[in-house]
């Protein structure tokens, strides 16, 4: 581990112990959206069937690739420009950071709205399984909500800048997934529709953007600051310009393959896709808690000229993402059918495809959030460069194999993807920024994560097949081998360090 000097000691300490906090809250809210995410897929494709759920996610990931898209990067730019604020002034600037980044997002997602309202052939050439009226209704009701889902990102975005992960979590991981859920069942059970169920998808929205506003006020008065220097508006765009279109490639990446299936194949592909991206969403659950905690930091750590801090805990909690999550994918490709059993009667043929993403999510956790450190150091245009070419990969490759292979082919088109745009950053996070992520203890969690786990796995899936008993005996059998060695070499694997940053009071926290 890389030597820090005294100087830099505590704020890198406060950096981790703060990291580790938001992170066990942020892991919390991401199993909670896990869960209400599986039971709403279930809920979904048992009122409507394999077609219509696929029609209804097909309509939500255009409507989430939009709202991402409108959001202009703002919500990147404000956890990054809000947290240096509050190093150099103690938030001063927050509320010109605010106007230079609600107004124009709010215009342009006024923009999208009503090109979706008066397009209704986009409507029918996106939901072909769909009569054309039917299409443009559910077109229409997304175009109404888009505004106040896109403000409500990036007022988020602000308070995540503050370092507190408890308003992010609260609203996007909790409270609208429960909503929805809530919203849901009755419709399915009274009458399911396509329509109804995509309007208990959106309704929730409304209150998300309301409690985001309220946290990012409370946020502002507990810190008033004590200078103002200028904020520079063009210096905000200039970062926040190419994380816009970024932006757009990563959250197309999770989606384009539902669309593909939904034009190129069939809506029931599309919606056995979809089970396939919850499982692996559900896989980086850690990854995604560590993020949300650990870009204020590292934004923070570097405004105030501690680079020595700021890579120490890129490599700290790229060590705990991927000692954590490397079981869960090796447990996702020993027992594919059996999982993806669980969404239904149909699911498991999409086996294949859960495999090969999988073995593409190795690499994605092995890397830790090397996107995000390249963020917060404010080279937007790297990460731009970076996702485009993943994106041309993952769309020259599906517009093939789609036709081709179907759920298997879209699968493949994303893991490439995957492969592309986490390699590419953690080979610039490294020689550009000098972050280091692999180590002694890195190679330790290594043969933890993975070769001890993987022969356990796949030797019982050898012997007792992919079947429930199975997976619970591989499950059972991989924690035992798992958990004594995490414990036997807590120390040098940093978990020690991690958990006893949780039981340390500190000055700072995640709320």
């Amino acid at each position: 581990m890389t030597a820090v000097s005294p100087a830099e000691a505590p704020a890198g300490r406060r950096g981790i112990a703060t990291t580790a906090r938001g992170s066990l809250f942020a892991l919390a809210g991401s199993a909670a959206n896990a869960l209400f995410g599986f039971a709403l897929v279930a809920v979904v494709t048992h009122g409507l069937g394999a077609r219509g759920a696929g029609a209804l996610f097909t309509g939500v990931a255009a409507f989430t690739i939009a709202s991402n898209a409108l959001k202009l990067g703002a919500d990147t730019a404000l956890v990054r420009f809000v947290s240096r604020d509050l190093e150099l002034t103690g938030g001063a600037g927050v509320p010109r950071l605010l106007r230079i980044s609600v107004g124009p997002t709010l215009l342009a997602s006024a923009a999208g709205a009503a090109v979706l309202l008066w397009s209704p052939g986009l409507a029918g050439w996106l939901l072909p399984d769909l009569d054309p009226g039917q299409a443009a209704a559910m077109m229409r009701l997304f175009a109404v909500f888009l505004p106040v889902t896109t403000v409500a990102l990036v007022l988020l975005g602000a308070t995540r800048g503050y370092g507190s992960v408890v308003p992010f979590v609260g609203v996007e991981q909790i409270g609208k997934p429960a909503l929805r859920v809530l919203c849901a069942v009755p419709l399915v059970l009274v009458a399911p529709s396509v329509a109804g169920l995509s309007a208990a998808w959106l309704v929730p929205g409304v209150l998300g953007v309301v409690a985001a506003g309220v946290s990012l006020r409370r946020s502002r008065r507990a810190h008033p600051g004590h200078s103002r220097p200028a904020v520079e508006t063009r210096e905000f765009w200039a970062f926040a310009g190419p994380r816009a279109v970024s932006s757009v490639f990563d959250i197309t990446a999770v989606w384009i393959g539902v669309i593909l299936l939904s034009v190129m194949g069939t809506s029931r592909d599309a919606g056995v896709y979809t089970a396939i991206g919850r499982l692996i969403t559900a896989g980086t659950l850690l990854q995604l808690a560590v993020r949300l905690a650990v870009a204020p930091q590292i934004s923070r750590l570097l405004a105030g000229g501690d680079e020595a801090g700021a890579g120490q805990l890129h490599r700290l909690s790229t060590r705990w993402i991927a000692l954590f999550s490397w079981p869960v994918f090796v447990i996702l490709a020993a027992f594919p059918r059996t999982v993806l059993s669980l969404f239904g009667p149909g699911f498991a043929g999409g086996a294949p495809g859960l495999v090969a993403l999988s073995a593409a999510c190795v690499l994605n956790v092995g890397v830790g959030n090397a996107q995000t450190a390249l963020l917060m150091a404010g080279r937007s245009l790297w990460n731009l460069l970076v996702a485009g070419g993943a994106f041309l990969v993952q769309l020259g490759s599906g517009i093939w194999l789609v036709p081709r292979y179907g759920v298997l082919g879209a699968a493949v088109s994303w893991g490439l993807a995957i492969v592309v745009d986490n390699g590419a950053s953690a080979v610039l996070a490294r020689r550009r920024l000098g972050f280091r992520t692999v180590d002694r203890g890195y190679l330790l969690a290594a043969l933890i994560g993975l070769a001890a786990v993987v022969p356990v796995a796949f030797g019982i899936r050898t012997f007792f097949g992919d079947s429930v008993p199975g997976v619970l005996l591989g499950i059972v059998l991989s924690i035992g081998t798992f958990g004594p060695l995490v414990w036997r070499y807590r120390v040098p694997l940093g978990v020690g360090e991690f958990f006893g940053a949780l039981r340390k009071r500190s000055s700072e926290n995640s709320r």
